[in-house]
């Protein structure tokens, strides 16, 4: 006599499996999944900005050592996370109007007035765009500011931001270490210690930190190589 064996329920959801992830699930054709982390932390004096250096496509890693801090003027700078192509065209259209406002008005464009320029650059163009990014930098009106230009424009003066696809892994560590009134040394630890955590956790994220500190005077870069990180797995 033949019985009919109730299949049991993990066996059914692993059959459903597509094999895709939630992250790569919901992707339009021709689309692919990037991954990145970067950070700003206003500091008394100035900024430090951080990101990693891994610019993947889909689960392949395009490029290990990618530069996503870029300057848009002499002392501001943005991070950019989402589709290269499109941040690195957002940088050099903010970087021309910037260049060309310094020469009309005579005086050094405002971190306030390079963000405005990204949002409006991004917000108009959203349907077209996936561009995250942060423009950071110091002036001699407001000082070290940090904007944060997520997906759809949307523009926002923030004391610290962090994006990109490891930023979800290091909210909480942000929260917890960041105070108003750090000094430069510790704003630049923080940074260098939530940037290494996310590259941990984020398969999306890799490579070596790079970051730059910000201030009146002069812009100072710096890296870390994948094996001196201050967090590993």
């Amino acid at each position: 006599m033949a019985t009919n064996a109730m299949a049991h329920p993990l066996q059914s959801i692993m059959m459903e499996h597509d094999g895709k992830s939630a992250e790569t699930r919901h992707l339009r054709p021709g689309e692919v999944s990037t991954g990145t982390t970067i950070m700003a932390v206003a500091f008394d004096g100035g900024v430090v900005l951080g990101a990693d250096s891994r610019v993947s496509t889909g689960t392949y890693v395009a490029n290990r050592t990618s530069d996503k801090i870029a300057q848009l003027h002499d002392r501001i700078w943005c991070c950019r996370s989402g589709s290269a192509a499109d941040t690195q065209a957002l940088t050099d259209y903010v970087k021309h109007y910037l260049g060309q406002l310094a020469v009309e008005t005579g005086r050094v464009p405002t971190v306030k007035i390079a963000a405005h320029l990204m949002r409006r650059l991004c917000y108009e163009n959203k349907d077209m765009l996936m561009a995250g990014v942060i423009v950071a930098g110091w002036d001699p009106v407001d000082g070290g500011s940090v904007y944060n230009i997520p997906l759809g424009g949307t523009c926002i003066k923030m004391p610290f931001a962090i994006g990109g696809s490891g930023s979800t892994y290091i909210y909480g560590l942000v929260d917890s270490d960041f105070r108003d009134g750090m000094g430069k040394e510790e704003a630049l630890a923080l940074v260098k210690m939530s940037v290494s955590h996310a590259m941990a956790r984020d398969g999306g994220s890799g490579g070596i930190i790079r970051t730059l500190t910000v201030t009146e005077e002069q812009n100072v870069r710096e890296y870390i190589p994948g094996d001196k990180l201050p967090f590993g797995p």
